[in-house]
């Protein structure tokens, strides 16, 4: 008898807009249902919302992302959106590349039949019309190449969550990579984007990550969860491998994903407007947890 242990997570998920008055509400875009694979399996989900929309559809969008959109004929001075979702997740080890890989040094060539599909991953999305982010990504390159790409990757991810500061900004959206790199400050959804851009500029495949991360309280299996963003990298014979920044994470530990994009605008957790006065909005208040539970797999032979 062989006994693997397969962690489960339940991840609740509650955002709530409050307004002074009842107003109406414009289509909603809610991308919370965690993104399936070989190394996360969703078991159970449940979205609710009040106001009950008028009409609620799920679609994969233009990355294969689960997104649900909901309309509303109903005015209100709440709007609640809550996400339960209950996960298998089996963290991915962190990565190392071997010696007969064909990335296994920088410079590489993708093969020319992924390279049709990987060359918006690959070039620059945000201008760096005096070249500093190019400058500061080929600062991970040795003085004689060629470099191993793993030490560029697993450099940079580290680099970053060393030399550079978190900080909340109130700001909606994503800093242009330039200013991250200028103050060495940013959100995490700040520093992946300093990352993609860099390799971008050093011609490596990369995307944008949105998801969570567990952050398990001592003696406890239930944790904190935040709403986090990372990146993952395509290498040839290799695929799509994570690194996280803002942890200094290269892998998927406490790493549960959600989408994955070209750029941060097509990965946002809810997005919608609201019909009413200006002034109307009270604020916006976001509560996430999640909690682990073991679970023990058995297989007989």
């Amino acid at each position: 008898m062989m006994a693997s242990t397969m962690p489960i997570l339940t991840i609740n998920h509650k955002t709530e807009y409050r307004y002074a008055q009842p107003v109406g509400f414009g289509e909603h875009r809610i991308m919370l249902r965690p993104r399936d694979g070989h190394d996360l399996r969703v078991l159970t989900s449940r979205l609710e919302i009040a106001p009950e929309p008028m009409s609620l559809r799920w679609i994969h969008d233009v990355f294969g992302n689960s997104v649900a959109i909901a309309t509303f004929d109903e005015r209100a001075e709440v709007l609640s959106v809550s996400s339960t979702v209950t996960v298998e997740h089996n963290p991915a080890e962190e990565y190392t590349l071997t010696p007969d890989n064909p990335a296994y040094f920088y410079p590489f060539l993708y093969d020319n039949e992924e390279f049709p599909d990987l060359i918006r991953y690959i070039e620059p999305q945000y201008g760096d019309p005096d070249g500093e982010l190019s400058a500061w990504a080929c600062n991970f390159l040795d003085a004689e190449a060629p470099t191993p790409t793993f030490k560029i990757l697993s450099g940079m991810t580290h680099r970053i969550c060393e030399d550079f500061t978190y900080r909340k900004r109130h700001e909606q959206g994503t800093q242009h990579p330039l200013d991250t790199l200028l103050t060495g400050s940013g959100t995490c959804r700040d520093f992946a984007l300093l990352m993609i851009e860099a390799l971008r500029q050093l011609g490596i495949a990369a995307r944008f990550v949105s998801g969570y991360l567990f952050v398990p309280r001592s003696g406890s299996h239930v944790g904190g969860g935040n709403t986090h963003a990372w990146v993952q990298v395509y290498l040839p014979t290799t695929g799509w491998i994570e690194f996280d920044p803002t942890n200094g994470i290269v892998g998927t530990r406490d790493l549960i994903r959600v989408a994955v994009a070209r750029d941060p605008r097509q990965a946002i957790p809810l997005h919608g407007v609201y019909l009413g006065a200006a002034d109307a909005f009270i604020g916006m208040e976001v509560n996430i947890e999640l909690a682990e539970f073991g679970a023990q797999a058995e297989a007989e032979h």
